[in-house]
Order: structure tokens, then sequence, then C-alpha cells
């Protein structure tokens, strides 16, 4: 199998990890889904392996853009944006990450790390060669830190300049987000401890690139439509590839990241919302999870 269509199977598998998050409908009527561990297994191998079937047909893709609906408004803006408001903010997004909704994202990062594991020695291998070395290039800077947070600032800044209570907010939760992140990410990389696949540290798992790039990505959408920023989890998701290219991470560790991203930027721009109604139960040959979507 050419390169190029390791390359799609692994972009595409990564990409429909982001745009679930838009599962929260605001109207329609009421829809239950529900997802067996084994199947979403198999259906991720379906994707990304064995090499005879590298990419999805239309028709194998259509029941999960099927189940993506229009989001909610915005998250409301807070009475106060300032500095003091930011930090007692972020207390809260803290304290209020131990939720049902969280732990329903928690069971889709490991399911999906576990699917991805078989893959970690090939996948990266698959992504390698100078013919991609200009391509994934500009990734390992601008997933890093010191890029996203001075965009956040600048969001943040500017909306407080201009007396913009809404862009401030916006850019206040960008900061969270990839503040949460940043923590989840560096605790786990400090338990686990897991190699490189390249050798260059203890520090594997998770991908902090695909972490950041993902809660920046998640609190875009949460605060303007999917719809139009969908460009914002592409760029999340060239990013996480990216390591894979530079060898710095394996499959797992990206698919784990962007989960970790996903929960940091639903759980700053929650504010107050009800969880999602996400019930387990036991099915024959493993388990299942049901989310039914409520009408107003």
């Amino acid at each position: 199998m050419q390169p190029r269509f390791q390359f799609a199977g692994v972009l595409i598998a990564c990409t429909l990890v982001a745009p679930v998050t838009a599962q929260e409908s605001g109207s329609g009527d009421s829809t239950t889904v529900s997802l067996s561990v084994p199947d979403a297994a198999a259906s991720f191998h379906s994707l990304v392996g064995p090499p005879a079937k590298m990419f999805a047909t239309a028709a194998e893709l259509a029941p999960v853009f099927g189940q993506i609906g229009q989001p909610q408004p915005a998250p409301p803006t807070p009475r106060h944006t300032g500095v003091k408001a930011l930090i007692r903010a972020l207390g809260r997004d803290f304290a209020n990450l131990p939720s049902r909704q969280n732990l329903f994202w928690v069971g889709v990062g490991a399911g999906l790390s576990a699917a991805a594991h078989p893959l970690d020695t090939t996948t990266n291998a698959n992504l390698a060669g100078p013919a991609w070395n200009t391509v994934f290039a500009p990734g390992a800077v601008m997933g890093q830190s010191y890029t996203l947070f001075p965009i956040a600032a600048a969001v943040y800044a500017f909306g407080r300049i201009e007396d913009q209570p809404k862009v401030s907010h916006m850019g206040s939760d960008l900061i969270q987000s990839l503040a949460v992140a940043e923590v989840i990410t560096q605790s786990l990389k400090h338990i686990v401890r897991r190699e490189r696949p390249d050798g260059s540290g203890a520090n594997s798992f998770p991908s902090g690139h695909a972490a950041e790039t993902m809660a920046f990505a998640t609190a875009l959408e949460r605060h303007l439509n999917w719809r139009w920023w969908l460009p914002a989890y592409t760029f999340a998701s060239y990013v996480a590839i990216s390591r894979l290219h530079d060898n710095v991470h394996y499959l797992s560790d990206v698919m784990a990241g962007s989960a970790v991203g996903i929960i940091a930027g639903r759980t700053v721009t929650r504010h107050g919302r009800t969880n999602f109604p996400v019930e387990a139960m036991a099915v024959p040959g493993g388990a299942a999870i049901m989310y039914v979507r409520q009408a107003d």
C-alpha cells in the first residue's frame, strides 16, 4: 500500500474523533445512539488497518456523520472576564473535571488508544520519508505551547482592550482549555513514563501536541459554529499526525492526547450545562454506551 493511502487512513481516523464533540444538539427529535465497544475497535481497524483496507467508503462513514447535529449556542458570556475572573474560572475547571461526560470521553480515548496499539509499530514507518518532510515540518512548532498560548492570550487581550466581552470570554476559555490540557498531559506523562519511539525520553504518552491543539479546537467549536470552524479540527489532526511522522509519538499516544484535549475543552466551556445523558450497559459479547439526544 502506498504511503499516501496510509496517511489518508490515519488522517480519517484522527479527524473523526473531533466532530463527535458537536453531538450536543439544541433541537430536533429525541435520538438514541448506541456504540458497542467491540464494534468501535473493529470500526477503527477498518479505517487504519490492516493494509488491505486503509480508508472508509462514503456508505461506511454516513452513519457516523448522521449522528452529528446542530450544536447548542455558544456558552453564555459571564458578567466579568478580567484576569481575576479567569483565575477563579480555571480553579472551577479543575474542580469540574470529574463528571459523567468526561468519564465517557475517557472511555472513548482509552478504547481508541487500545485499538491503535497494535498499529504503533507500523504507522510511523508508513508516514516516514523525505516526501513528507516539508508537509509535516510546521507541525512541531504549530502545536507547541509557546505558539498556542500567545494566540489565546492575544484573543483575550483584544477582547479586553476593545471592550468586547464575548471575544475576551473566548480568549479566556482558550487559555483555560490549554492550561487544563497541559496539566492533565504532564501528569499522565510522569505517571506512565512511556519511552518515545525515537528513544529521546520517557514522556511519550499522551501526546501534548495532540492534547493542546484539540483543546484549542474544541473551545473554538463551543464558542463558534463547528461547521465553520472544522478547519480547526483539521489543524489539530494535522499536528497530531506530524508527531507520528517525526517519530516522537505512537498512534495510541495521539489518540489519547486527542481525548485529553476534548475533555479539557468541553470542561472549560460547559458552564453549567447538564452532562450528556450517557449510560453504560452490558450487552451480549461486551458493553455498549447509550447516548440519548433530547429535543427542547
